[in-house]
């Protein structure tokens, strides 16, 4: 037997609110050993043990093989000591305000596990049908934080004191309820009830039976769940359907669905096996999908598209409301108006939604942090994000390429699908999605947020706030005014830069590292002062080259393009039709597609014949919605990214491609593809080809052409890595063709995994570079 001694251990990472600390109580005690583990401020956890040197080595062992499923272990630092011999015994100890440790994780929402679902289907007075039932390794975790270390009463739970038997599992180290700190149950925790549409309760023993009846019957009703507010309602009824894209102001915007289980999933959509490990993990995002042809839903819920979102009960309420109702399906939508923050508070969400909802299924526990539902979709067989918020956020990427100094820097991102990040060391935060922030609710979520999340990493001092080149963006000004409070420097990022940059951080690569990206988008204010989106730049985090890219065309009226996608079909031809030959297009075949139809035409020729009111733009997302305008799939544009997406659905009706020319021409050391060209192509092509292999055709040439150019651009810089990011980085076509011609050329291809390629990973390149500066 070794000799007695004594090992004091910080333990880094997702270690707080996921029943790690009953767990390393379990396994010291196995051991035989004495001490005690604590949580963190920072959090971390601390773990002091005594006993024999050989156990100590084995529990440390066992700490890496044997964590809880939700935990996630970054780093295990040891210091061996003397055996001093003063514990008698093994406990869990009151929580610790110390920080000692940057890089730690706040523990993110954890969905529903399937012991708590056991216990919400029996017989147990307690459990059965309680919608809050959660234990140590599920259940909400981040909505519900004031501030860390993670422990009940700093948590929205502390308004619900312990019943006596719930204390009795709370100090029952053989219970999973052990040190859960959401614990509660039908006794002591929180209750359900039932509004009308003016606010008036409605007496009823089980509200959540009473909702369902009432969604059966066609009636729309906002849910509060852990983040926010949902707005329910039946997805297999066209009438049901229609009535909520009138109310809340979406007429083509797709829908979300939640499903009972994996059989009703099933019935809707193909999902092959790592859909289904997505859809079932403790994280339960959205998970886009495709469709089946003879799905249950109504053809309302993703008009236009061959995909819709699907997401698995996470919650105790949802469990209990898709079992009541009896439905294969409900729409799950978040509970907001466009532009608007998800409703959270009581009060708040009966007067946003008034008008929307019918009624209002409510509970009387607070939600400390809005956060909406993640959205993940298979993108040539990669799980990309595109949206990044429950169950992951605020949880951390690594950037491991950088280091671990003691830095921070804080990025804001763009103005679109917004997120922020806190870069700790080599660790950056990013928080959950706040959205487009062009209201002033939006952007004092965002503010709200970045106090939440500054309070919660216990960021002392930020080194520099980093934001887009953009002035007009309500971040930027943001990021200003803190740069200018604080006397610390602020970087100003190009938007494509941060898209390259966020994919290099993910990647591991060093600051100074030089690579290709292609970046596809909408549009980002470019260095030049024209609207970029269509790019391959060689790029490091310290600094980037324009070495390709769409050629720039004109954009008549500026960003009225984005919302008539066939002023962009204008724009583009104006570079290769005469204006005879463009006047007699548009007003033969899309005068409609124009917001005064036909009268609109003569002003567009004007201001592309003048040069007024023109952005010059090498826009991806223009180029594709030019094509979707030409094809007739979208004419007006209702959200954001409609006429690419539906182009993209339209494209997959069809495995056939013509092939025909990429102009690719050179000034200087520059690459130029010709988009116009393309597009012209595309017009004859039409004339004798199925709109779905036009589509198609469209969605690889323009691949095609990027793809030429990053490769010949890698091959010249002696690189066999490229990468591809920004908001077009998820269309499956245009990845797979990208990927294909660069395996010809023995080049791989770095693709976004944990953070989303389009703007909602645009804060932690942003913060990347900002380190790249201050570390200049």
């Amino acid at each position: 037997m070794s000799a007695p001694a004594r090992a004091i251990i910080r333990v880094t990472g997702l270690v707080q609110g996921v029943g790690f600390r009953p767990f390393v109580y379990r396994l010291a005690t196995a051991l035989n050993l004495r001490g005690y583990v604590a949580n963190l401020g920072d959090a971390s956890v601390e773990v002091v043990v005594e006993g024999t040197r050989e156990h100590i080595e084995e529990f440390l062992r066992r700490l890496h093989l044997d964590k809880p499923a939700p935990a996630r272990i970054e780093s295990i630092s040891t210091k061996w000591a003397e055996h001093l011999g003063d514990f008698s015994e093994f406990r869990i100890l009151p929580s610790d305000a110390r920080v000692e440790h940057s890089g730690s994780t706040v523990p993110p929402d954890l969905a529903i596990c399937d012991e708590c679902v056991k216990d919400i289907m029996s017989h147990d007075p307690r459990w059965a049908e309680y919608p809050f039932t959660c234990c140590a390794t599920c259940g909400p975790r981040f909505t519900m934080i004031l501030d860390m270390p993670y422990d009940r009463e700093r948590t929205s739970m502390a308004e619900f004191p312990l019943c006596l038997c719930c204390s009795r599992d709370y100090h029952d180290p053989g219970n999973r309820r052990y040190h859960a700190e959401g614990l509660c149950c039908s006794l002591c925790g929180p209750r359900l009830e039932l509004l009308d549409g003016a606010g008036s309760k409605i007496p009823c023993e089980k509200p959540i039976n009473e909702a369902a009846r009432l969604i059966r019957e066609g009636y729309i009703i906002a849910v509060k769940g852990i983040g926010g507010f949902h707005v329910a309602c039946l997805a297999t009824d066209d009438e049901v359907v229609a009535k909520l894209r009138k109310r809340r102001r979406r007429p083509q915007q797709p829908f979300a669905v939640m499903v009972p289980n994996l059989e009703a999933a099933s019935m809707i959509a193909y999902i092959t096996s790592e859909e289904e490990k997505l859809l079932t993990s403790k994280e339960r995002p959205i998970v886009v999908l495709k469709v089946k042809e003879k799905s249950p839903l109504s053809k309302l819920v993703s008009p236009g598209l061959n995909t819709v979102g699907v997401m698995l009960p996470y919650t105790g309420i949802h469990l209990l409301l898709l079992k009541k109702v009896g439905e294969p399906a409900l729409i799950m939508t978040s509970g907001n108006l466009p532009g608007e923050p998800m409703a959270t508070d009581n009060s708040e969400a009966l007067t946003r939604l008034w008008g929307v909802a019918d009624y209002f299924l409510r509970h009387n526990r607070e939600i400390v942090n809005r956060c909406d539902d993640s959205v993940v979709r298979m993108v040539n067989g990669v799980p990309t994000f595109l949206r990044r918020s429950r169950g992951y956020a605020p949880s951390p990427v690594s950037f491991t390429g950088v280091g671990d100094g003691d830095w921070c820097v804080v990025a804001f991102g763009g103005d679109l699908n917004v997120t922020l990040s806190i870069l700790k060391g080599n660790k950056c935060y990013l928080s959950q999605h706040i959205g487009d922030i062009d209201n002033l609710d939006s952007l004092r979520f965002l503010e709200q947020s970045y106090g939440t999340l500054k309070r919660l990493l216990k960021v002392r001092e930020v080194n520099a706030f980093a934001c887009d080149l953009n002035p007009s963006f309500p971040s930027f000004r943001l990021a200003k005014d803190l740069s200018e409070a604080s006397g610390k420097p602020l970087i100003r990022v190009q938007h494509h830069h941060a898209h390259a940059a966020s994919l290099a951080a993910e990647h591991g690569l060093r600051i100074d590292d030089d690579t290709i990206f292609i970046t596809i988008d909408g549009v980002g204010l470019g260095d030049d002062g024209s609207a970029w989106g269509g790019e391959i730049l060689l790029a490091s985090g310290m600094k980037y080259e324009r070495v390709g890219h769409i050629r720039p065309y004109p954009l008549p009226g500026g960003d009225i393009c984005a919302y008539y996608p066939a002023r962009s079909l204008a724009g583009l031809l104006s570079l290769v039709l005469s204006q005879d030959e463009l006047e007699s297009l548009l007003v033969e075949r899309y005068a409609n597609a124009f917001k005064h139809g036909l009268q609109e035409v003569p002003v567009i020729l004007k201001q592309l014949s003048s040069g007024l009111n023109v952005l010059k733009s090498s826009s991806t997302g223009r180029f594709l919605d030019a094509v979707s305008a030409l094809l007739g799939l979208c004419t007006y544009r209702s959200y954001e990214g409609e006429p690419a997406m539906k182009l993209e659905a339209h494209a997959q009706a069809s495995n056939n491609v013509v092939n025909i020319d990429v102009s690719i021409s050179y000034m200087g050391r520059r690459a130029i593809i010709d988009a116009s060209q393309i597009l012209l192509q595309l017009l004859e092509l039409a004339k004798t080809c199925n709109s779905a292999t036009v589509a198609r055709t469209a969605l690889f040439a323009i691949a095609k052409g990027f793809a030429e150019v990053a490769c010949t651009k890698a091959m010249e810089e002696g690189v066999k890595v490229m990468g591809i990011s920004g908001g077009a980085a998820v269309n499956e076509v245009m990845v797979k063709t990208i990927e294909e011609e660069a395996s010809k050329h023995g080049i791989k291809v770095l693709r976004h995994r944990e953070l989303p390629p389009g703007d909602g990973g645009l804060s932690a390149g942003q913060a990347f570079v900002g380190l790249a500066y201050i570390n200049a």
